[in-house]
């Protein structure tokens, strides 16, 4: 996780992993840090349908989590509900 919240100086990630890093923090902090540069490098790893499902998923994702914290649900509280659930799917 620490390399995760640094992942611009980590060796770990490559630089299309990178890139999306980017394009994730852009929608979920700060719209602005999407500027040219960003999509430039995006559209060099990226194909546009691609663009449009990482972006779809990360707001999807991240849209959830917020949700989530409006209804002071913890990590794995939902899943384990669902579980329990008389004559669940699966």
């Amino acid at each position: 996780m620490a390399e995760l919240m640094a992942y611009e100086k980590s060796a770990r990630f490559t630089a299309r992993e990178k890139v999306a890093l980017r394009y994730a923090d852009a929608i979920m902090y700060d719209p602005a840090q999407a500027d040219d540069a960003l999509w430039s490098s995006l559209k060099a790893e990226f194909t546009e349908p691609e663009l449009v499902e990482l972006g779809y998923w990360i707001g999807f994702t991240f849209g959830g989590q917020r949700w989530l914290k409006t209804l002071s649900a913890k990590q794995g509280e939902l899943a384990a509900f669902l579980e329990s659930r008389p004559g669940k799917a699966g």
